[in-house]
């Protein structure tokens, strides 16, 4: 199982052989023991942008709902303008 993660040319047996080898594959092997064993901690979001980033844009819940929400947040921005600027003028007088 470890002979699939270190890389061939460091692992042979020719390079176990001599001391400086066996404190370089030492290291290799230490290296290993150090990583994470099983699937990785699944993110947690500590604000409103890594909330909607981890459910919107990331893994397999990438999806195109960012951009509806940007063409609808820029509708009703459209349609307030528009009020403000223009619509609340007529609302009880005819053009």
């Amino acid at each position: 199982m470890v002979s699939s993660l270190v890389p061939p040319k460091i692992a042979s047996p020719n390079a176990i052989g001599g001391a400086a080898d066996a404190a370089r594959m030492q290291r290799v092997v230490g290296f290993y023991e150090k990583l994470p064993r099983g699937p990785a901690p699944k993110p947690k979001a500590r604000g409103v942008l890594e909330w909607y980033s981890l459910r919107y844009m990331t893994g397999r819940n990438a999806s195109v709902m960012p951009i509806v929400h940007v063409v609808g947040f820029f509708m009703v921005l459209g349609y307030a303008q528009n009020y403000y600027f223009h619509l609340r003028h007529h609302k009880n007088h005819a053009h």
